[in-house]
């Protein structure tokens, strides 16, 4: 017998299919984090239905559902726009996902079990898989994943929860950071850098794998992208200063 409105789950649970809301907010969250809507961006309902192929009604729903997620923000009178960010929102973000990340490296190198690595390994894979179809949304998506499982060989439950509440504002630095890298490198390069990074956390070295996490990623962030924002404070401003100082040191120190 054919199931028609339903789907059938792997333990025989009959499973909705997603509605054109749900689908909608999966197409808008993916164009988001793809950088097809840039930060800041109205939202016009003119033309997103056209674009999506759906009505209003789903897709108001759809922008409410991302509402209550972070990534949209109402702006009177433009009315909705992908959330910006300032340059003391990345600052927040990025420090506070450093400090948890550094924390979780702490706890959970060396790894107890080659077991514990399976999740990581696995994620990766995903990340891989992102990187080869193209889908610039999915891969940042499949990014965070796999840090999360970094953070989450701690075995910290509260740790791992931390840094699972940042996930859209991470993804949206990532985003960004994304952004930059995509004239000097390929996905599969970026996914290559994070497969030397699991690299390193299996060796069991806790102090390298603190410090390749602190050194993962965030020089062209800093020049390509944080100055180009607005909305600095002075708690961010000496920040990026730090910055800026310890970039020019390690790229020196390569060059030497």
């Amino acid at each position: 017998m054919a199931v028609t409105a339903t789907e059938t789950g792997s333990k025989g649970r009959i499973v909705a299919p997603p509605t054109m809301a749900e689908l909608a907010a999966d197409e808008l969250r993916r164009m988001i984090l793809a950088g097809d809507l840039a930060l800041g961006e109205r939202l016009v309902e003119s033309r997103l239905t056209e674009q999506l192929g759906v009505s209003r009604p789903p897709l108001r729903e759809a922008l409410q559902s991302l509402m209550h997620e972070g990534l949209v923000v109402a702006r009177p009178p433009r009315g909705l726009i992908v959330r910006p960010l300032t340059r003391h929102d990345v600052y927040e973000i990025v420090t506070l996902r450093e400090d948890l990340e550094a924390l979780a490296m702490g706890l959970a190198v060396p790894v107890r079990s080659a077991a514990d690595l399976e999740p990581c390994r696995a994620a990766l894979r995903a990340f891989e898989e992102a990187g080869r179809s193209g889908d610039e949304g999915l891969f940042t998506q499949r990014k965070f994943d796999f840090h999360l499982s970094l953070v989450a060989l701690a075995g910290h439950g509260r740790l791992t929860e931390a840094y699972r509440a940042l996930s859209l504002q991470m993804q949206l630095c990532m985003a960004l950071n994304r952004t930059a890298l995509r004239d000097r490198e390929s996905l599969m390069e970026n996914v290559e850098r994070h497969r030397e990074l699991l690299e390193i956390i299996e060796a069991g070295d806790p102090d390298a794998a603190q410090r390749a996490l602190a050194d993962h990623g965030h020089s062209f962030f800093l020049i390509d992208v944080v100055d180009r924002l607005d909305g600095g404070t002075q708690a961010s401003e000496a920040w990026l200063v730090r910055r800026r100082e310890r970039t020019m040191a390690r790229s020196e120190a390569t060059r030497g």
